[in-house]
């Protein structure tokens, strides 16, 4: 399906010189003299190559419809990749490494995530916006240092370290957001 390049979003996936290509940014830039062009970042979505195209606004882009699939994780490693539970038919799915990046670490048993796929090949995993996960080792907190907005380290059971405020003490338990690793709040 053609769209417009003015139309490209963060996130969606195109078809450019007979390559997938992952909508990283999209910029329109409107010089004081000529035609409005939109400068767009794209990313390879099987090497991971980045380059930037400009487009004219009104310059139709190919873009590919990818299936979503409901998924339950079930386990993996990071040797032989990971193994997803398809929800409507009980299929399973192998994801290399490659494919989830860092998020791994955030895998839980049960988890519900989508798999984006692309003629039968897993291109994306889209884990829930956070997770909860116990604090294994933080350091003490230092008298005084309660009263400004410093942030101390912590070691999370999953093997992440986060900054966490310093009140937050071993053993605890709190949110943490998968797509950049931070602290968000205690758990209830």
């Amino acid at each position: 399906m053609k769209v417009a390049a003015i139309t490209l979003r963060a996130g969606t996936v195109v078809e450019h010189e007979g390559k997938l290509m992952v909508v990283v940014k999209n910029e329109i830039n409107q010089p004081g003299k000529g035609a409005s062009v939109s400068q767009v970042t794209l990313r390879d979505v099987r090497s991971g190559n980045k380059m930037e195209i400009r487009f004219r606004t009104q310059e139709m882009v190919e873009r590919v419809r990818l299936d979503q699939l409901e998924c339950t994780y079930l386990f993996g490693d990071a040797d032989s990749g990971y193994t997803f539970m398809q929800k409507d038919n009980y299929e399973q799915i192998l994801v290399g490494t490659d494919v989830i990046g860092e998020q791994a670490a955030f895998l839980q048993d049960g988890m519900e995530v989508e798999v984006e796929v692309y003629e039968g090949k897993p291109l994306s995993v889209t884990l829930p916006d956070s997770v909860i996960l116990e604090i294994v080792e933080a350091d003490p907190v230092v008298k005084g240092q309660t009263a400004s907005s410093s942030y101390k380290p912590a070691l999370l059971s999953n093997g992440v370290k986060v900054l966490v405020p310093p009140f937050i003490e071993a053993g605890e338990r709190i949110v943490v957001r998968t797509d950049d690793a931070t602290y968000v709040e205690r758990a209830r």
